[in-house]
């Protein structure tokens, strides 16, 4: 068997999602820093994490391809100072997080020794497309199949969607 999660001939151009996946499995994380995250509406993320003791320059946040990623590095400031105990930790982390597609960044804020990333994924739009179909040709065509006509818009409801009206009263 092999270690494929998509083996389905159904499953066509998933091969990112599976590569995602692996990454996702592979990357190591220790906890640290602690983090939550919130759902705050069908459409909208937070994650948290604690980063006692970093400051603003401390702390980086970038988006690269579909993953966000959090690096702090704190500055050595112990210089003169002598610790009888040093519980708060000082040290450097890199969080990862792989968005899904779509997902868009809104913004980010540190407060009380909190910082605060806000997602978001706008509604999607529900897009229809009428696929022509030829009478008596076989092989591949040599162009794009698709037949661009004007399709009724898409009324969407409470978890159900219908057509603004019937197609079959063209």
């Amino acid at each position: 068997m092999s270690g494929r999660l998509f083996t389905s001939p159904m499953f066509l151009g998933f091969d990112h999602l599976e590569q995602m996946l692996e990454r996702a499995a592979k990357s190591t994380s220790d906890g640290y820093p602690p983090y939550n995250i919130e759902q705050l509406s069908s459409t909208a993320l937070r994650i948290t994490l604690a980063v006692a003791g970093f400051v603003m320059d401390d702390l980086q946040i970038t988006q690269e391809d579909n993953q966000l990623v959090i690096r702090g590095r704190q500055a050595d400031d112990s210089q003169g100072r002598i610790f009888l105990h040093r519980g708060i930790a000082a040290r450097q982390f890199h969080k990862a997080f792989v968005l899904a597609e779509g997902i868009e960044i809104g913004g980010a804020w540190l407060d009380n020794g909190l910082l605060h990333i806000d997602l978001h994924r706008p509604e999607p739009e529900v897009r229809v497309k009428r696929i022509a179909i030829s009478q008596g040709r076989r092989g591949p065509m040599p162009g794009p199949a698709v037949h661009h006509e004007a399709v009724p818009p898409v009324v969407k409801t409470r978890r159900t969607i219908r057509p603004a009206r019937d197609l079959d009263e063209e």
